[in-house]
């Protein structure tokens, strides 16, 4: 295990780090760039700590093997890029569904289909809407840096304990591939979140109780608990409810699905801001392009152009009333990401009406500072 100090480290390198110090204890997933650095490097580090490290055959079976990890008691994590994320979404919604908390990281990368291996942010709506059905909340996470690929992995695992949810990290290529400072902390210094194990009478046990805005303690596979994990609709006992008649039975379990984070929204979303107290121009952005955002305001203001910016460190869930709140006085909004249009679309619906939602889009690699610059200046 590396230790506390300050390390020149590929970003890539740094989410594995992360995930160890957060104390996953397995690992599986199916070689795609631009990722496949963070499965080399599992496998280089889980041995030395006892872990598990398994190359599976496809996607498909990287996510439901880290699934029944998870079910048997390890904090479990997989990686991959766009293409294997999208055959990942089944098994998404099924730790959905069972409230198996689980990490996912998805360095993403330009698609449709198998695309390029050059970067892109068009994974955003795949992370929120791409398992089946509507009714789940999910968490996803955003860093602009390599200290941040180490730190948010470990909140990744703290969130995905917490609530019992998969959580996504959504990566950039540029950031992933990115060599710049790491700063590791002394470990007795980094907080983690454990899992809340059932600790009643198995024989009063019912696995999927809980208050509206809490997730219920898990009982590991083996541990002498009765458990029946399903993806249908089930009870709170778990058995599957396969009919309408029963249906109530099961509605108060998936309404919490959703209720257990959207109840705890102001606890799970980051936000980074710069500038905002008189901005008249906000730029709001997240990953890689946020880093050439900061660049572009900083410049603007030595210009005297009243400019800020809102950095989306969570993009999911996606926090509308404070997103307006932290809008309210700007004329105009531009929204710089590296897609056609997705986050975009969320600021329009959160803020106020009569504000300038301006979209400056690109389809691969990243933005430049003088890009987003650019633009402020016309919008200003």
């Amino acid at each position: 295990m590396i230790k506390p100090g300050s390390y020149f480290i590929l970003g890539n390198h740094a989410c594995a780090l992360g995930a160890i110090y957060a104390g996953c204890r397995f690992f599986a997933a199916y070689p795609i760039t631009p990722q496949s650095e963070i499965a080399e490097e599992m496998a280089r580090l889980l041995p030395k700590v006892g872990g598990v490290f398994i190359q599976m055959e496809d996607e498909i079976s990287s996510i439901c093997a880290t699934i029944g990890a998870s079910l048997a008691g390890l904090k479990a994590m997989t990686a991959t890029s766009g293409p294997g994320f999208s055959l990942m979404q089944e098994g998404i919604g099924y730790a959905i569904a069972t409230e198996t908390p689980c990490v996912i990281i998805d360095v993403q990368r330009v698609g449709p289909s198998t695309g390029s291996i050059f970067g892109q942010q068009g994974d955003v709506m795949q992370a929120r809407w791409g398992t089946h059905g509507g009714i789940y909340e999910i968490i996803a996470l955003s860093p602009s840096s390599v200290q941040e690929l180490f730190d948010l992995t470990i909140q990744a695992f703290n969130l995905s304990e917490e609530y019992r949810v998969p959580v996504i990290m959504l990566s950039d290529a540029s950031v992933g591939h990115l060599r710049e400072t790491l700063i590791v902390p002394e470990a007795d210094k980094i907080r983690l979140v454990n899992r809340r194990v059932a600790t009643c009478n198995p024989e009063e046990y019912k696995p999927f109780e809980a208050p509206m805005d809490k997730s219920p303690p898990m009982a590991i596979l083996g541990s002498g608990y009765r458990v029946y994990y399903t993806g249908h609709l089930h009870t709170e006992e778990g058995h599957p409810i396969l009919s309408l008649v029963r249906y109530h039975l099961a509605d108060k379990v998936w309404r919490r699905l959703s209720a257990k984070i959207r109840s705890n929204i102001d606890k799970i979303v980051m936000l980074e801001t710069k500038y905002l107290e008189d901005a008249e121009v906000i730029v709001i952005s997240y990953g890689m392009s946020a880093r050439a955002a900061l660049k572009a305001v900083m410049d603007a203001r030595e210009m005297g152009i009243k400019a800020g910016m809102l950095r989306l460190v969570t993009i999911w869930p996606f926090h509308d009333s404070l997103i307006r709140d932290l809008c309210a006085s700007a004329k105009s909004i531009i929204v710089a990401e590296v897609n056609n249009g997705q986050i975009l679309y969320e600021v329009k619906r959160a803020v106020d009406g009569d504000q300038k939602v301006i979209p400056l889009l690109k389809l691969v690699d990243t933005h430049t500072p003088d890009e987003i610059l650019l633009k402020i200046k016309e919008v200003a």
